[in-house]
């Protein structure tokens, strides 16, 4: 409790005389407060509570091999190739907060993107089933998520945040077995030397990069003394500079890192585990503005990049469980496949905390 003392004038001669005991117990509770680093800096973009997006990606060449037994540093003979004449995706994000105190911050969210394509059939490879699944099925990621943080004193914080995915060609309207279900989780250590700086470094198991992987994460966030520009990085998953016009505009240049693995079912085959390594790589200048109230619009424009569009085969769905590649692994692939890159569009309407 702040203690704020007291004057009593009263009608005196002389000038009464400053009595300094008065501050005692201001000191004293100045001594017991204790302050706590606080989750966000000054100039950051609003952060989301509930976010809806579609994204369009312009027309690219697709490549496919055939199922088999391809080593890692192999470049496969590729069975099918065509072009993808649109691909577009609809995304929803829900993040609320559940516990908010200056001790401890916990947030749950829930997240569901469904990617859709089309390719022509000018040269199709009836062995060759992936991009007719594809086009038939589409890929869906439904998933729960985790964030909590929590300071440990005026300067450190530690950031811990989890995801549970159920990715693959199902269908909505079809309860699905766990079999889809795909775990991610990071933990960081930071610190926030004043209101325009927060940094963190930690671990991150992820399939960001399509396969299951073990990477470092490095959070940086930074705003000028003007408030003009900043930088919101958590890398490898996306980093951006920023450029603040006023208050309610704002604009930046960056990448985002997006992926997962995908249980392709109808690929399944023979009791078999099959699944799609999707990750792409999107350099991209985006534009938010505040249309009313809490209510921003974002606007990306750029292009996507290619990452991974492998597949992996996890053997018997009785023994099925994945496995750790990383960039140095050498379990083959089942099946090798390449995307060119492509313009992107994607628009978002995002209710944002206050």
């Amino acid at each position: 409790m702040a203690l704020f003392p007291t004057a009593i004038f009263a009608q005196v001669e002389e000038e009464d005389e400053e009595d300094y005991s008065a501050y005692d117990n201001l000191e004293y509770a100045s001594e017991k407060a204790k302050t706590y680093a606080n989750p966000k800096i000054v100039g950051l973009t609003p952060q989301r509570f509930v976010s809806i997006g579609y994204d369009a990606i312009a027309p690219y060449s697709a490549k496919f091999s055939g199922l088999g037994s391809y080593p890692v540093d192999s470049m496969p003979t590729f069975a099918d190739e065509r072009q993808a004449t649109y691909t577009d995706a609809y995304r929803i994000n829900v993040n609320i907060p559940v516990i908010s105190t200056n001790k401890f911050l916990w947030q749950m969210g829930a997240n569901y993107l469904q990617t859709n394509y089309n390719f022509t059939d000018n040269t199709p490879n009836p062995a060759v089933a992936l991009p007719g699944l594809l086009q038939q099925n589409s890929l869906r990621s439904l998933g729960l998520m985790t964030t909590i943080y929590k300071p440990l004193n005026e300067k450190q914080f530690l950031l811990f945040q989890a995801n549970a995915d159920m990715n693959g060609d199902y269908q909505m309207n079809k309860l699905q077995s766990l079999g889809y279900l795909r775990y991610s989780a990071a933990i960081l250590w930071g610190k926030r030397p004043h209101d325009r700086l927060q940094w963190a470094v930690g671990i991150s198991r992820t399939y960001r990069v399509g396969n299951m992987n073990y990477i470092p994460v490095v959070m940086y966030n930074w705003t000028s003394r003007s408030g003009k520009w900043g930088t919101e990085i958590l890398f490898p998953a996306r980093g951006a500079v920023r450029y603040t016009f006023n208050s309610r505009n704002m604009l930046l240049f960056g990448f985002d890192l997006e992926g997962n693995s995908y249980r392709i079912q109808q690929l399944s085959q023979t009791d078999r585990s099959f699944e799609l390594r999707r990750g792409e790589l999107r350099f991209r200048f985006e534009y938010q503005r505040q249309l009313t109230g809490f209510f921003w619009l974002g606007l990306q424009a750029g292009v996507r990049l290619d990452y991974s569009f492998d597949a992996d085969d996890l053997g018997p769905e009785s023994a099925r469980s994945d496995w750790f590649r990383g960039f140095f692994g050498t379990q083959e692939f089942a099946m090798r496949n390449q995307l060119g890159a492509a313009p992107f569009l994607s628009l978002t309407i995002n209710f944002v905390s206050p």
